[in-house]
């Protein structure tokens, strides 16, 4: 809990959602008077409107009164000193009452403390002070995840479903929060749009969508766009957007050569088309200007009012927006070019402009800088520093910055030092921070030309004036920080020459940059990104303030988690012709769009698209496109009555496709998320394949009187009331339900309560023989209970078994096809604590012990059993082989014969170990058993009954451990994504932690391994160390008690570290290449192998 200037408050919860609350006070009401003095009783409220006139008026009175009373007092205290001696019993029974503990009247007390406290007034009025708390803001938080299952989403198009069989479309559902938090949270990886239509066009290498003419004082984000333009090998088509999309024959668009930009200038009222060789301004279906260009375009880009075309010669050319009133009173305009031109030696590779709305480009004014540090505030006209610190007085913090950091200047600093000590104590200056006014401060919007040269220079020139304000040296080499090498050197008034800014050299990662692109995203464009995207890599930077420069700008590289295997080569085939080839390389893979789903960001086109967003909190988020939809050749934003802020791209097969974000879903996540709230804890969720619906078991709290206890024969059921300001305790109260995904709630008559003090302690999905009337396997729902009474009471459990059939729907309710239908509940022996199938039977942990039961004619009859250890938690089979988890004494592997109807015990864990959850993990033919520890630890067993430490097969040995710093309390696996090229099956072992996490555990190659594991004892030292965490120390199985296996067996990869080795620059990839023996090319290709494996949900 955190208060913020003093009229926000700010909750962090691990339970829920983080809240940011407004605070506001009520009026005051009066809540009780006392007109005469207190007796025996003590009134701890505090008085907050005490009358001070009458108080002075009863000063001397009181004083009198305290004197005589104060004599009084002191003759009867003695006398009852006399007494206790001779009557203990009276004593104990004052020592009761609450008089003894105060004075009986408050006028008696003569304590200038105690007056304080109690007051002084005869006549006391007490007034409460109530607070309105508005919920402001709310930052998602989904842990602790108790329990997490898979499932297949139904909002999925025949099409989309169709193109993969063999790797089906999944999501997961997890269970988060508890009590009135607790919710559903539905998980998903990649982004699947919604399509809304789709239709064959063959031959379209690029396309954009233009908005129509906006009527004067609508917003920009009101306007629906009117023409679509797509770009052919020899032409241009132009359709019409409205109810239908239509073709045009006719229009004031150039069809004759291919189209490489096209967009809107002034505020949407005029239309620009750039081509090949000329460029078109059209307003309202009318031309107004054609210019020819003497050289072939290869690019163009708009920041309105200016526009830049790029030649394939490397010349640009900047043009502005001249608006005007025509002959007839209407708005015209015409495009001129600016008086300064961009000097085209070293050739320029790739140029943009850029429309500047946050402020960081603009220097600050040097009149009105402040010193670096000093308070602003002022008192009565004078400085603070001169007059001193003076107590009522109210200081404002114009920058954050300095409160957080202070400044440069050593007075300046003592002085923030001097407000903080002097804040501790009563009566010094009130601070009032006032960071927030810079954001309400209107920012005029900067016009600035990004170049990309030849030798590798990044230069920013203003506009108009064409002014070299910033220029970065080898700016394609990935380097962290893009600092400006004009800090230190003046600008001459006549320009920088060819040799001081690196001569004509070609640069190899320059000639890599395929495209740049800067954009302002977020809140009013707060968040300043640059992107810079090249052959194998896509690196994005973001600008920051920094005190010197002449724009007193830099720009630092963001790190996100962009696919490692990223290629950004065209979607080009072999039967193309060079100018076909040419317009496909020069295709803009990265597009901005200001309003899709309510978002603003960037589409990153190509073999693996991407979305790149920016919320209003300024967070960057990566999100992968679904492996269905991709490649995609080109992108365009799309808003119209029919796909209201949605988006069009053509994919691999020449297929137009009109889509839509999911609106259900939040992208402002690592994964796109949702969270459906509950109202209760959820404990369990499973999904049933049969029905298409999970099932949820959950629980309700409330308060109780009642209890159990043992009167020597039986249990018996007591209630005790002491008074409504006794803490109950909560019971809960567990109940079962069927959810239905496509709606996301709970279907209808379908919840079943359980037995009061029943809790649920497993729930699975188990698929069972069946020899009555029907034959084979079928998926049912098993449910183990335990009746949690007292500690005096032996615990008993029951056995459910629920069957989800389809039925007719109730009229209206769609949802109410499906219901339970019990075929088995009976109470066991005991607690049944872990249930799981094998070879078609119910295996269950009853106890101490566990039995397999047989399902015939909706009974169960018992077929094998074994004792265990402490207690059972969890099981899981594969075949016939049966691993149990104890919650103090590890795992232990159990094998079932069917044919001698046996279950024994092959193989055990010696040492002692809380287990949280476990997993198999598979590749090929081996077979390993992953668990989880309570000290957050992941540890791998394996059975090799051949090994000399093994002792014949008894004991599991532990082939390698990982600290992972989480607990693991959800694990499942999955097949890793095919490969054609390849016969190596293996599976992906998923696992979400109680904070929040959610990662996964491959299985690689040796070959792999080595590699990798070279990669990461280097990355140690290049790398800054997270916290002060030494990975390598910090990865390391830890322990409280020393374990029979010796030290750490390691053997797995930390995946978080080796993946930074993509956002290094250039010269350290290299670096660490050599001194590992390898190639750059070959690292990047194994994690893109690892990424390409684990690409689900």
């Amino acid at each position: 809990m955190c208060v913020i200037e003093e009229d926000f408050l700010f909750l962090g919860s691990r339970l829920g959602n983080s809240l940011l609350l407004r605070v506001t006070e009520r009026e005051n009401r009066m809540l009780f008077s006392v007109d005469k003095p207190l007796e025996a009783t003590v009134d701890l409220t505090v008085s907050e409107n005490a009358e001070h006139q009458a108080q002075q008026s009863q000063q001397a009175q009181q004083s009198q009164q305290a004197q005589q009373s104060q004599q009084a007092q002191q003759a009867q205290t003695a006398q009852q000193a006399q007494q206790s001696k001779e009557d203990p019993a009276a004593k104990k029974r004052r020592l009761d009452t609450i008089s003894d503990c105060v004075a009986t009247n408050v006028i008696e007390i003569s304590d200038k403390d105690e007056l304080e406290v109690y007051g002084s007034d005869i006549r006391t009025s007490t007034q409460l002070t109530s607070y309105v708390f508005e919920v402001c803001d709310s930052l998602l938080n989904i842990c602790p995840i108790g329990d997490v299952s898979m499932g297949e989403p139904q909002l999925v198009s025949e099409e989309a479903a169709d193109t993969e069989p063999r790797a089906p479309l999944l999501e997961l559902v997890a269970c988060s929060g508890r009590g009135k938090n607790g919710a559903l949270t539905v998980l998903q990886r990649a982004v699947r749009p919604q399509l809304i239509t789709s239709f064959n066009l063959p031959g379209c290498i690029d396309m954009w969508s233009i908005l129509g003419e906006t009527p004067e004082g609508a917003r920009e984000s009101e306007g629906a766009h009117a023409y679509l333009i797509l770009t052919q090998e020899d032409g241009s088509m132009v359709l019409q957007t409205g109810q239908e999309i239509n073709e045009v024959d006719s229009s004031e668009f150039m069809t004759g050569s291919p189209t490489i930009f096209a967009g809107n200038l002034g505020n949407n009222k005029f239309m620009v088309q750039v081509t090949t060789t000329s460029i078109r301004l059209v307003k309202g279906g009318s031309q107004l200007q054609t210019i020819q260009l003497e050289w072939t375009a290869a690019y163009a880009g708009v920041a309105d009012p200016y526009l830049c075309v790029l030649s394939l010669c490397g010349r640009a050319i900047v043009l502005a927006l001249r608006e005007f009133r025509g002959k007839d009173g209407s708005s015209s305009g015409r495009l001129a070019p600016t008086r300064q031109s961009v000097p085209h030696r070293p050739p320029l590779l790739r140029a943009t402009v850029y429309r500047d709305l946050s402020g960081l480009f603009t220097p600050p004014d040097a009149g009105n800088a402040q010193v670096k540090g000093e308070f602003s505030g002022k008192m009565k006209g004078k400085n603070v520093k001169a007059e001193g610190f003076k107590p009522g007085a109210v200081y404002e913090l114009n920058d954050e910055d300095e409160l957080l950091y202070g400044g440069d200047q050593t007075p300046a600093s003592m002085a923030s030092i001097m407000l903080a000590e002097q804040s501790k104590n009563p009566g010094v200056p009130r601070r009032i921070s006032r960071w927030w006014k810079k954001y309400l401060v209107e920012v005029k919007p900067t016009y600035w030309l990004f170049v990309l040269r030849l030798n590798g220079n990044l230069e920013i020139y203003s506009l108009p004036e064409m002014r070299l304000s910033f220029l970065v040296r080898d700016a394609c080499a990935g380097n962290r920080i893009l600092a400006d090498s004009l800090e230190s050197v003046p600008i001459p008034s006549g320009g920088i020459d060819e040799e001081e800014l690196g001569g004509s050299a070609q640069n190899a990662d320059a000639d890599k940059c395929r495209e740049l692109l800067v954009v302002g995203l977020g809140h009013k464009g707060a968040r300043v990104l640059m992107l810079m995207r090249c052959e194998d890599q896509l690196m994005i930077y973001q600008a920051y303030k920094y005190p010197r420069g002449n724009l007193k700008l830099r720009f630092s590289r963001v790190r996100v988690s962009f696919p490692f295997g990223y290629s950004s080569e065209p979607l080009s085939s072999p039967d193309d012709s060079y100018e076909t080839a040419l317009l496909k390389e020069n295709v803009r893979q990265c597009r901005y769009f200001s309003n899709v789903g309510g978002y603003n960001g960037v589409f990153v086109c190509g073999r693996t698209p991407h979305i790149i967003l920016v919320s209003a909190r300024g967070e960057v988020r990566v999100h992968a496109l679904a492996h269905d939809h991709a490649p995609v050749a080109s992108f365009a934003p799309f808003h119209n009555t029919n796909c209201p802020q949605g988006f069009l791209y053509f994919n691999a097969k020449s297929s137009l496709r009109i889509s839509a974000l999911a609106t259900h879903l939040s992208y402002d996540a690592a994964w796109p998320v949702r969270k459906v709230p509950l109202r209760a804890t959820p404990h369990f969720v499973t999904f049933h394949v049969e029905s298409r619906t999970y099932c949820l078991v959950a629980s309700t709290s409330a308060p109780t009187q009642a209890y159990y206890k043992f009167n020597g024969e039986d249990k018996e059921k007591t209630s005790d009331n002491k008074g409504d300001r006794f803490p109950y305790p909560h019971q809960d109260k567990f109940f079962v339900t069927l959810f239905s995904p496509v709606s996301w709630e709970i279907i209808p008559n379908t919840r079943i309560e359980l037995d009061d003090w029943e809790h649920v302690t497993c729930l699975k999905n188990v698929s069972l023989s069946y020899e009555g009337t029907r034959s084979g396997l079928r998926g049912y729902i098993a449910i183990g209970t335990n009746y949690n009474y007292s500690e005096d009471i032996t615990s008993r459990g029951r056995i459910i078994i629920y069957d989800i059939i389809d039925v007719v729907p109730e009229p209206g309710q769609p949802l109410t096809k499906n219901r339970f239908k019990e075929l088995y509940a009976k109470e066991q022996k005991g607690p049944v604590t872990a249930l799981t199938q094998v070879l078609g039977y119910l295996i269950s942990a009853v106890g101490q012990k566990i039995y397999i039961w047989q399902l015939k004619d909706n009974d169960l009859v018992g077929v094998a059993f074994i004792d265990t250890q402490i207690y059972v938690h969890k099981m899981l089979s594969v075949k016939n082989l049966v691993l149990v988890a104890d919650v103090y004494k590890s795992i232990s592997l159990l094998r079932y014969q069917a044919q001698h109807r046996t279950l024994s015990l092959v193989s055990r864990d010696l040492r002692s170990a809380q287990i949280y959850d476990m997993e198999f993990m598979v590749d090929n033919t081996t077979l390993g058993f992953l668990v989880s520890e309570a000290e957050g630890n992941l540890a791998l067993f394996m059975y090799q009954p051949q090994a000399r430490e093994s002792y014949g097969g008894q004991r599991l040995i532990r082939k390698s451990d990982y600290h992972l710093g989480q607990q693991v309390n959800a694990m499942f696996r999955i097949n890793a994504r095919p490969d054609p090229s390849s016969t190596h099956r293996r599976h992906v072992t998923m696992f979400t932690t109680l904070d929040g996490g959610v990662g996964y555990v491959l299985p690689i190659t040796e070959k792999m391994y080595r590699r990798l594991l070279m990669l990461q004892n280097v990355m140690n030292n290049y790398c800054c160390h997270v916290a002060g965490l030494n990975p390598r120390a910090y990865r390391t199985y830890k322990s409280s008690r020393r374990s029979v296996g010796g030290g750490p067996a390691r053997g797995v990869l930390d995946g978080d570290l080796v993946a930074l080795y993509t956002t290094m620059p250039n010269a350290e990839k290299l670096d660490i290449a050599k001194k590992i023996g390898t190639k750059v090319e070959e690292i990047m290709s194994d994690l893109y192998e690892i990424d390409r494996l684990t690409a689900h949900f």
